[in-house]
């Protein structure tokens, strides 16, 4: 099995070489979360060719956790797998049988309320802190609405961007703004709330975003060069110019002929 194959690797190495063998399950941890991220963006880019390479690197990366644990005597490979296949059957009961098909935050909301000892706990508990911050709220918000604190559509949420737009305008306008970070911060969480009603993530739509307008500032730089414009010198209008011609043209090629 392939999975094994990844264990019996992390094994081999840690008998023959010195770094693999003095590795900790927190010495891997900046590696984890690398080849994580690396991930991600292989997906965005639609690269398979280098998505196979970094979901190998992935792999060694839980494989190695996983091998740290058995060597421990914390739990196996076995442990990992059947853990995650009884976990899928709780959360898929109307496939395997075990009742009606539920709400994916509702069965985990019951889960948390099951394995909590000391009574029941917030429905924002277990998020995990290392979360960036636009997926962290965008969880946040998943969690609430499963118990209904929710809007309806997104055009509820769309309207509370508007309205948190002008709070965010009336902050810059006060002399001095203290309350501007915060303001901008609840502009953030509305917008990220208005992505998921929409049926977007709010990190995919940003990536998206910040793809394309590299994708066009690049062109920007080469159409400056050939039109002798001189970035930094340039004046904003000058340069808003070249970046609607960048825009011209990345319309005109996206038309069929």
């Amino acid at each position: 099995m392939p999975f094994q194959r990844s264990l019996d690797l992390v094994r081999f190495l840690r008998a023959h070489c010195p770094w693999d063998a003095e590795q900790t399950p927190t010495s891997l941890l900046p590696y984890l979360l690398e080849e994580a991220h690396e991930v991600a963006e292989a997906v965005s880019d639609g690269d398979d060719a280098l998505l196979v390479q970094e979901l190998g690197d992935l792999l060694m990366n839980v494989a190695f956790q996983t091998v740290l644990a058995e060597e421990r005597c914390a739990f196996s490979a076995e442990d990992v797998v059947s853990t995650l296949e009884e976990k899928m059957r709780r959360r898929h009961p109307h496939l395997y049988g075990l009742g009606p098909q539920q709400d994916w935050e509702t069965l985990k909301a019951q889960e948390r309320a099951a394995e909590s000892a000391d009574g029941p706990t917030s429905i924002l508990a277990g998020l995990a802190k290392g979360l960036e911050p636009l997926s962290r709220a965008h969880r946040i918000q998943d969690r609430v609405a499963s118990v209904g604190f929710d809007w309806s559509n997104a055009r509820g949420a769309f309207d509370k961007v508007a309205e948190e737009l002008e709070e965010v305008r009336q902050a810059l306008e006060a002399e001095p703004s203290p309350a501007l970070e915060e303001e901008l911060g609840d502009l953030l969480f509305a917008v990220v709330n208005l992505t998921r009603l929409s049926g977007v993530h709010a990190m995919q739509a940003l990536q998206r975003a910040n793809r394309k307008f590299t994708r066009r500032f690049e062109a920007l730089e080469q159409l400056a060069r050939e039109r002798g414009v001189q970035l930094g010198a340039a004046t904003l209008e000058e340069l808003d110019a070249l970046w609607d011609e960048v825009k011209r043209q990345e319309t005109t090629r996206s038309q069929p002929s």
